[in-house]
């Protein structure tokens, strides 16, 4: 649902986190943003929300980052990379500021905002920014500035620019070795997490997967956009997915509850090909927070496998054998992944909800968009098989 990212520019304070951090306590300077300034509280002030690139000048950089700007060209990034935001690139011109940033607004498409507002995906990569990127165990972009609305609908990100970094398109075939790293650092992220997830709720960083606001709107969310794909002349759904559509949303609070059971960590929400890129050394770089959760590691596995992987189900499980490895080496119990299997399953079912959702806000007339829901179809079409999903849904 939250497709959408794509950062891109010569980075500046680059981000390195060791591994080990563990930050219990992370939320104890938890500030609400929307009503922060430049790093400095102003009582009773509310801060005015770029709603338009022209919104972002040089006087509201000045005011809001504190960095000494007096040139910005704003151009948006790409069309089809933003569905659930709209992003920009910046260019700066200035003293000791860097030459670019990613900026991130309200998405331009009235589904695609209502979506992101109601799912409280705006507030959730707002305070990431300002509260979380610095206790990750991996390489994220670097946060200057962020700020939501309290009612969540307006928001802005101002975000490192990591541009010169090596991305890959969704849309191909990956590499054995590339998908072998993204599942080592998916493995390093959850375990960091494990059972370590106190007030981020709260804080509006992420929102657990039996947050009531999920079986309330997805099943109608759902069953719109698979009406919308079963209506376009390019992106019908696959045969093995015909059946599992009508009977898909009546299953989803029960999926939610099987996915919540358990142990649990903090889930990235939407770990796949278009929200990563690796730098030189190819360490992977995880980008957009905005579905960042709280439920079953299963969730975001077997969302990455799912949506961005052309495997058989040997190479399916493969991949899962060697997350779960991963899991155990970096501290995991091994009691609390004995029914991993069947929540992997469950998790495959559900993010069928990822590519039908977002279909909402997609001009699927556009070319890339139409490829990118195709293609993720068709690969959750293989699960549909493999896994058995129509005995999930009996």
């Amino acid at each position: 649902m939250a497709r959408l990212l794509r950062l891109g520019g010569a980075g500046v304070n680059l981000l390195r986190v060791a591994v080990t951090v563990r930050p219990r306590g992370w939320c104890a300077g938890y500030i609400r943003r929307s009503r922060r300034h430049g790093g400095r509280r102003h009582q009773g002030e509310i801060m005015a929300i770029p709603k338009h690139p022209d919104d972002i000048t040089a006087e509201w950089l000045r005011d809001h980052l504190g960095w000494d700007v007096t040139h910005v060209e704003v151009h948006e990034i790409g069309a089809g990379i933003g569905v659930s935001s709209a992003v920009y690139r910046a260019r700066l011109t200035g003293t000791d500021v860097p030459a670019s940033v990613v900026v991130k607004l309200t998405a331009i498409d009235p589904a695609a905002a209502f979506t992101s507002t109601v799912l409280k995906m705006y507030r959730r990569e707002a305070v990431f920014f300002n509260d979380l990127a610095n206790h990750m165990p991996v390489r994220v972009p670097a946060g200057h500035y962020g700020e939501v609305s309290d009612d969540g609908a307006e928001f802005v990100v101002v975000m490192e620019d990591l541009s010169g970094n090596r991305m890959l398109d969704q849309t191909q075939v990956m590499a054995d070795a590339d998908a072998e790293r993204r599942i080592d650092t998916l493995a390093k992220w959850h375990a960091n997490w494990w059972n370590s997830v106190d007030g981020m709720c709260d804080s509006g960083v992420a929102v657990a997967l039996d947050d009531p606001i999920y079986p309330a709107m997805l099943p109608g969310l759902f069953d719109e956009g698979w009406a919308k794909l079963c209506s376009s002349a390019h992106c019908l759904p696959p045969d093995a997915l015909q059946p599992v559509g009508p009977k898909y949303a009546a299953a989803i609070e029960g999926l939610l509850q099987t996915l919540s059971s358990g142990a649990v960590t903090l889930l990235h929400g939407d770990f796949r090909t278009d929200n990563m890129m690796f730098d030189a050394d190819d360490n992977l770089i995880l980008m957009d927070f905005q579905l960042t959760g709280v439920g079953s590691a299963a969730y975001d596995i077997a969302y990455f496998i799912g949506s961005c992987l052309d495997v058989d189900a040997a190479g399916e499980r493969a991949l899962y054998d060697r997350w779960i490895a991963g899991l155990i080496a970096a501290g995991v119990p091994e009691a609390d992944l004995d029914d991993m299997w069947d929540k992997y399953r469950a998790a495959a079912l559900f993010c069928l909800v990822y590519p039908v959702v977002a279909s909402r806000g997609m001009d699927l007339e556009v070319p890339r968009e139409q490829a990118l829901v195709n293609v993720m179809m068709s690969r959750q079409a293989r699960g549909a098989v493999d896994l058995d999903w129509m005995a999930l849904l009996a």
